[in-house]
């Protein structure tokens, strides 16, 4: 069971999540920051799947670029370089 609730705070905000509370206490017991846990198990998952998303645009993007006739492209410049 999960509830939310955000507070912003300049450029941070306060997010508020319900846990069983046996879980929290095994964890202060066991000398986890749980706040700063959260924050950085967070922080590490928006970045995963950040390069998740890049990864499979760039994997959509490569048939394009593939298909791109370099030499031809470069012949073009030159020929519009030429006086």
């Amino acid at each position: 069971m999960s509830s939310l609730w955000v507070n912003i705070l300049g450029n941070y905000v306060t997010v508020s999540t319900k846990v069983k509370r046996g879980v929290v206490e095994k964890a202060k017991r066991l000398g986890i920051n749980i706040s700063e846990f959260l924050r950085r198990k967070l922080e590490e998952e928006v970045e995963r799947r950040e390069i998740e998303l890049i990864t499979r645009r760039l994997s959509e993007l490569s048939d394009v670029l593939d298909a791109i006739d370099i030499e031809r492209l470069v012949r073009h410049v030159r020929e519009d370089r030429e006086p």
